[in-house]
């Protein structure tokens, strides 16, 4: 069984603070600078509206003009969800990600170790939560049935179970907007009168593939319990550096702080000298709120100036001034990087390098980010069965 932890709101709960009457009126998170003008979470005022997540904020605020935007606090809600991953984590757990507010996690490994089978492990992760997570879960046979479960029928003291893939298709199509595959396939589904889960269920698989490409298989999939499988995190030691600026940090000041923050992280012990894959960039902004900025380097870095270079076009996209900057290392590289060049002579070294661009590239996009072509039925008739992807290995 696959366990779901959902805390419903949760980037809205952490940008509002303390502000607990925001969420009695409708409100929805503001899109982040220099991102796409889209609301990110709700009140249940605003869904009151037809206001969802992901929706322009123009047809927002036309539909409520009495919106209240909050704004943003993508460094807050990082911190606050890693804390709760953690938690998840001390019941032996391994989890996967979904986003703030949402993980998942197989429960079989944990049954003897809790106790009562399934629920000794959701008691067990209710208790490492604590009573003012509210948080609901659900349990299915796949991830997609697990978080349906979580989001529809369970309450804050009361998990569900769904052990068949049916009981969820009398549930609306809005479930499929919790996946990045499908998230925009409800506003079409709507438009064509297919409102629930087991409208899409009857349909048939060729259908949707013709009409919605891959999205409408995997709605396909998703509807009749197949999902998947979990793609566990393996959390690295926490290494980051803070650095206050004394005043309203823009320009060469924030240029100066980056570079000062470079140097210290390279210098902590618990790097043990390897490489640094992927960084966080954050700002507390001194208008309010703050900044975060994922970087994925083209390959893995040691080199002060050369991180300097990369993360100062990154340092160039903050919307405002900053109180403090924080630089965190999100993934690891290998101890010595490959310092051939990819079209060297010698062949091991281009195998190298070559290795090294799937990594980068699987750090990007997660595991599926790099794949091969094989053929499985050349001489069929069916286009979907002639080939199959399988990983890129070298």
């Amino acid at each position: 069984m696959i366990v779901c932890v959902l805390l419903p709101r949760f980037a809205l709960i952490v940008a509002a603070g303390g502000r607990a009457d925001l969420l009695r009126e409708p409100a929805a998170l503001a899109p982040e600078a220099g991102r796409e003008q889209q609301v990110g979470e709700v009140s249940p005022a605003a869904e009151a509206f037809g206001i969802h997540a992901g929706m322009r904020m123009g047809e927002a605020l036309a539909r409520c003009p009495r919106l209240v935007l909050v704004p943003p606090d993508p460094l807050g809600v990082a911190d606050s969800w890693e804390r709760g991953l953690a938690r998840i984590e001390s019941i032996g757990a391994q989890v996967e990600d979904g986003g703030p507010g949402v993980a998942c996690f197989a429960a079989d490994g944990l049954r003897r170790l809790h106790g009562s089978g399934l629920d000794g492990v959701l008691n067990a992760v209710r208790v490492a939560l604590g009573p003012r997570a509210a948080a609901r879960l659900g349990a299915g046979t796949s991830r997609f049935g697990a978080l349906a479960a979580a989001a529809t029928r369970a309450r804050a003291r009361r998990p569900a179970v769904i052990t068949d893939p049916k009981l969820l298709w009398p549930e609306p199509v809005a479930l499929l907007r919790r996946r990045a595959e499908t998230e925009h396939l409800p506003t079409a589904f709507e438009r064509l009168g297919i409102a629930t889960l087991g409208d899409v269920a009857v349909l048939e698989r060729g259908a949707l593939a013709d009409r919605f490409g891959p999205a409408g298989l995997t709605a396909h999939d998703l509807v009749h319990g197949r999902d998947t499988p979990l793609r566990t995190r393996v959390p690295d030691p926490a290494l980051q550096e803070t650095l206050d600026l004394p005043e309203a940090g823009s320009g060469v000041q924030a240029e100066r702080g980056l570079g000062l923050l470079i140097d210290r992280l390279l210098a902590r012990s618990e790097r043990r000298g390897r490489t640094l894959r992927v960084v966080v960039l954050a700002a507390a902004l001194v208008e309010g709120g703050t900044w975060r900025e994922r970087v994925i380097f083209r390959e893995p870095l040691a080199d002060p100036a050369r991180m300097r270079m990369a993360l100062g076009l990154r340092l160039a996209l903050l919307p405002a001034p900053a109180e403090s900057l924080r630089l965190s290392v999100e993934r690891f590289g290998p101890s010595a990087p490959a310092g051939e060049a990819l079209f060297d002579d010698d062949a091991q070294a281009r195998k190298r390098r070559l290795r090294e661009a799937v990594r980068q590239v699987r750090a990007a996009a997660g595991p599926e980010g790099a794949l091969r072509v094989i053929e499985a039925d050349p001489d069929s008739r069916v286009p979907e069965r002639r080939t199959m992807l399988a990983p890129f290995e070298l």
